[in-house]
C-alpha cells in the first residue's frame, strides 16, 4: 500500500495510490497520516476497505510530507562504507546518531531554501524507515514487528554549519526544509528486499549519486533495534538511514547547491522526488 498526503501545505488530505494508479481521499476513514494513526490496526483496517469506492484526487495537486508531526526525526551518519570513505572518515563500528528537527520536514517536490548565509548545501538521497509500534529493547529479529513502511528521504545537509560550526550535526541538518520525504509512505509487505534498493540523485540532470541498500553498513532490521536500546520509539517516527557516495562534499573540487538548481532523486519502489532550490 501506497499512502501519501495531498494538498496545500497545511491542508492535505489523506489518501492511498490505488492498484489503477489513481489517487483515492481516505479522510473518512483517517484524519491523517500521523503518530494517531500511523500503526497496523490503521493499515489493516484500509487494507479491508473498498478503496475503488472513496473520491478520487487530481493528479496535478501538491504532494505534500508523507506523514506528519512525527515525535522524533531520527538519522544514521556515515553508514555506507563507500560514502564514509568519500568523506575522509572511517567507517564507524557503531552507528552514529543524531537528529533532524521535526520542523525541517517538506513535501517531496518543494522548494528547497538557501539562505545568504549558506555556503555549502549538500544533497543525500536516503531510505526512511517509518516506526508503527512502541519499541523499547527489541531484539535486531523482532525489529520487522514495529516497521510500518519505508520512504524516500532527502537528507539536506549544510556542511559548514555541520562540521565547521562546532558542535553536533543537528545545526546543519535542521533549517526550514531541509527534509523533504515521501512522495509515499510504502507498506513494507510492498518491498521484498529491503537491504537490496538501488538509489539515485541528479542534479541540474547530471549523475551525482547511485548506489544501493546493500552497501549499509548497518542494516534495517540492526539499526530500528540499536536505537531501540536508547530510546524508545513511537508510531509515526522516522528513521533516516545514510546516504551512497556522491554527495557534493566528497567531490574534488567540492560542489554544493546554489539557487536554481533542481534535483531528481529516487528509490526503488518508493517513487520520485523532484525539488528546485530557492534564494530565501
Amino acid at each position: 500500500m501506497k499512502l501519501l498526503r495531498v494538498g496545500q501545505k497545511g491542508k492535505e488530505k489523506p489518501a492511498v495510490l490505488d492498484k489503477d494508479g489513481k489517487i483515492r481521499d481516505i479522510s473518512t476513514h483517517i484524519k491523517d497520516l500521523n503518530p494517531n494513526h500511523l500503526n497496523f490496526d490503521t493499515i489493516s483496517k484500509l487494507k479491508g476497505a473498498d478503496l475503488s469506492s472513496l473520491p478520487e484526487l487530481s493528479g496535478d495537486e501538491r504532494i505534500g510530507s508523507c506523514i506528519t508531526k512525527p515525535g522524533k526525526f531520527i538519522a544514521i551518519g556515515l553508514n555506507f562504507s563507500d560514502h564514509a570513505a568519500e568523506t575522509g572518515a572511517d567507517a564507524p563500528s557503531e552507528p552514529i546518531v543524531f537528529m533532524k528537527a521535526t520542523s525541517c520536514i517538506n513535501g517531496p517536490n518543494d522548494n528547497i531554501e538557501i539562505v545568504s548565509g549558506s555556503k555549502k548545501l549538500d544533497w543525500e538521497v536516503e531510505l526512511g524507515i517509518i516506526i508503527g509500534k512502541e519499541t523499547k529493547h527489541i531484539s535486531e529479529d523482532q525489529s520487522q514487528d514495529h516497521i510500518l513502511g519505508y520512504c524516500l528521504v532527502n537528507d539536506i545537509s549544510e556542511r559548514e554549519w555541520q562540521i565547521e560550526k562546532m558542535g553536533q550535526w543537528v545545526k546543519g541538518k535542521s533549517h526550514d526544509t531541509y527534509g523533504p520525504i515521501g512522495p509515499y509512505l510504502v507498506t513494507k509487505d510492498e518491498i521484498s528486499d529491503v537491504n537490496n534498493l538501488n538509489m539515485s540523485l541528479d542534479v541540474n540532470g547530471n549523475k551525482m549519486q547511485r548506489g544501493n541498500t546493500n552497501t549499509m553498513i548497518f542494516n534495517v532490521n540492526f539499526i530500528v533495534s540499536y536505537l531501540s536500546k536508547y530510546m524508545s520509539l513511537q508510531p509515526g517516527d522516522i528513521i533516516t538511514t545514510g546516504t551512497p557516495p556522491g554527495v557534493g562534499m566528497g567531490m574534488k573540487p567540492q560542489q554544493f547547491l546554489k539557487a536554481g538548481d533542481t534535483m531528481r532523486l529516487s528509490v526503488e519502489n518508493l517513487g520520485e522526488q523532484n525539488s528546485k532550490v530557492i534564494a530565501l
